[in-house]
């Protein structure tokens, strides 16, 4: 008799609550964010007011905090600094490289077992990932072994690294895929995978957060 592996948390759930104690993002400050893109240009406080067509000293309380400009005048910053209106409220984008990598040596990821699929969990050692890479043994044969379609949120690439299997979509006919083969799709729309190889076949999957 086969046994059914105990059932567990989504381990695209599981992944995505690793990354749930960031840190809010916190208010942008005009006044720095105006002096920042001002050095950035190699502009002093004259050549800047010059270019925006704004007095010195406007310019200057406006980096201090000390006055808040009238939309006329954050269009002229906007021209003055080479930038659009919006692109002052946004933050800048972090330039440092974090260097972050992780490995994982073949048979060594995480394993998480579902009624259908044998997951096996990459990169499992970074937290705060973009995207859940994991590779998947398919057990499942037809579509009555799945309680239902499986949807969630984000995009997801699938790519057959052994064995033939049938891509089953709920908008879609059914895709029979082989090595090699691969697909991206939007995640909210239901999916299923099934072998139909003599083997059981192997897929990565990788998933967005």
């Amino acid at each position: 008799m086969t046994r059914t592996p105990p059932a567990q948390p989504s381990l695209i759930k599981l992944a995505r609550e690793s990354g749930q104690d960031a840190p809010d993002p916190q208010p942008l400050d005009l006044g720095q964010r105006v002096r920042s893109l001002r050095k950035s240009l190699g502009l002093t406080l004259e050549q800047a007011a010059g270019q925006a067509g704004l007095a010195r000293s406007t310019l200057s309380k406006i980096e201090n905090g000390q006055m808040s400009p009238t939309y006329e005048a954050l269009k002229k910053l906007a021209t003055g600094l080479e930038i659009s209106v919006p692109q002052l409220f946004t933050p800048p984008k972090d330039a440092r490289v974090s260097g972050r990598m992780a490995v994982t040596r073949s048979g060594e990821g995480a394993a998480h077992p579902t009624a259908t699929y044998e997951h096996e969990l990459l990169a499992g050692a970074l937290t705060k990932k973009a995207m859940l890479p994991y590779r998947a043994r398919v057990r499942a044969r037809s579509f009555d072994e799945f309680d239902g379609w499986v949807r969630h949120d984000g995009e997801e690439f699938l790519y057959v690294l052994t064995g033939a299997i049938r891509l089953i979509t709920e908008f879609y006919e059914p895709i029979e895929m082989r090595r090699g083969d691969s697909a991206y799709y939007d995640a909210s729309m239901g999916h299923n995978v099934i072998s139909v190889s003599d083997e059981d076949a192997t897929i990565l999957w990788v998933t967005s957060l």
